[in-house]
């Protein structure tokens, strides 16, 4: 019914309280129900995810033991930028697909960046930037390890190449030209982001060859 502390005061908590909140419950805008009252608080749904993000943060550690999955967990947070940057708004709002996509779009945008390319996209994009061929004018590649000619140099790049296929053919493309698609459960989505997580490492820790 009241607050403790003046408005400016709760305004600057609630900064950083959002940030922690937006860790640990991802969905809370759309899973914590909104039933503030203008005329008695404008906190109530800040306060009611406070609750419940305390008790994540002290007992999950103990809910995952007793339950027997103890396992290490994957947070979203801990993707790489790329990855959560193009996911993050849509993912809140619980549309996991379309998440998805927008972090395959940010990281296919990324290497088009480094490579300075415009003219190819996608599963060319990364055919280009990893292939063992000699840069050329416009067509630079970026290099995952020394560029010679040991087996192991063409294994990993040719990993990379197939790999990235896998990711736009398999996973991108489904998403965005088939319609009605039913949404995808919130796990298998994050899986979805993981995959692209593991491109984007590669193309942000390569290095660029021009010619």
């Amino acid at each position: 019914m009241s607050n403790r502390g003046g408005e400016r005061e709760i305004a600057a908590s609630a900064q950083i309280v959002e940030q922690i909140l937006d860790r640990v419950l991802p969905r809370r805008r759309t899973e914590v129900p909104d039933d503030r009252n203008k005329r008695v608080n404008r906190w109530c749904q800040h306060r009611a995810a406070v609750h419940r993000a305390a008790a994540v943060l002290l007992r999950d550690a103990e809910v995952r033991e007793h339950l027997g999955d103890n396992a290490p967990q994957l947070s979203a947070g801990a993707l790489h930028p790329w990855v959560w940057e193009g996911a993050r708004a849509l993912w809140r709002s619980g549309h996991f697909r379309e998440g998805v996509t927008a972090a395959a779009r940010k990281v296919n945008a990324e290497p088009q960046n480094t490579a300075g390319r415009r003219d190819a996209s996608e599963t060319a994009l990364f055919q280009s930037v990893f292939s063992k061929d000699p840069p050329k004018p416009g067509q630079p590649r970026l290099r995952l390890m020394a560029d010679d000619d040991s087996d192991s140099s063409k294994s990993v790049h040719r990993g990379a190449m197939a790999f990235a296929e896998g990711c736009y053919a398999g996973i991108r493309n489904p998403n965005s030209h088939e319609d009605g698609l039913p949404e995808l459960p919130e796990h298998e989505a994050l899986e979805h982001l993981a995959a692209f997580c593991v491109l984007a490492r590669w193309v942000d820790g390569a290095a660029l060859s021009t010619a």
